[in-house]
């Protein structure tokens, strides 16, 4: 059952602390870390941003996390990938869908270990804890092995720019029909060139204004 309270509460507490997005790629720009969508810097970049926005919430909006719920819930997900954990949000939506749905795992990775902290406690407090697995570090390593045989559906919802090498990871693994959601893809244009090419194999359109929603052909 779709519990709409407890969400209630996180987003509240996540309005209250998280900026902007404009001012996240400002961040971007900043350190040299985002360029024009192309450039994408060294890991030390990312450790440098990451350890700046440790106290950021990041979450997706409400409609987000309510599609994701809509789509895990209608196409009986099972197995499901996220990169981008932060303070767990998003992860209880999956994984709540999960849990209404019979049972499945959901593989989350984050780079903040405090953050990691966190949203095991949330996903603790939601009941939700054997349907997550988090994996800690750079989403680069820690989602290249020991991966689903398939994959229903992912969430991107981490550095912008690592979409499409995000994405890579998981292509053989994603099922016919499997889900692609990319959070603030405006930021990432490469993946969504990428997703959005008639030879890539996959359906795709916008959702929301910064949401890019794809399913995998086949």
């Amino acid at each position: 059952m779709f519990l709409q309270d407890p969400y209630d509460l996180l987003f509240r507490k996540a309005t209250a602390f998280h900026p902007s997005v404009s001012f996240l790629i400002g961040l971007y720009f900043k350190m040299g870390i985002f360029s024009g969508g192309t450039s994408v810097g060294s890991r030390a970049d990312y450790v440098q941003f990451y350890g700046l926005a440790k106290d950021l919430w990041l979450p997706v909006s409400r409609e987000t996390g309510t599609l994701l719920y809509m789509l895990a819930r209608a196409m009986r997900a099972q197995h499901i990938v996220e990169f981008g954990t932060s303070f767990g949000i998003s992860t209880i939506h999956l994984a709540a869908a999960l849990r209404d749905n019979g049972g499945g795992k959901l593989i989350t990775t984050e780079f903040e270990p405090s953050k990691i902290v966190c949203a095991r406690q949330h996903v603790e407090e939601a009941g939700l804890a054997d349907f997550v697995e988090i994996r800690e570090g750079d989403a680069l390593s820690t989602l290249a092995t020991n991966l689903p045989e398939t994959i229903d559906l992912v969430l991107l919802d981490g550095a912008k720019p690592l979409y499409p090498d995000i994405l890579a990871l998981q292509e053989s693994r994603l099922r016919p029909g499997a889900m692609i959601v990319a959070d603030n893809a405006d930021y990432s244009p490469d993946y969504r060139a990428r997703v959005r090419s008639p030879t890539a194999g996959y359906l795709s359109l916008p959702f929301d204004g910064d949401v890019e929603l794809s399913m995998k052909l086949g």
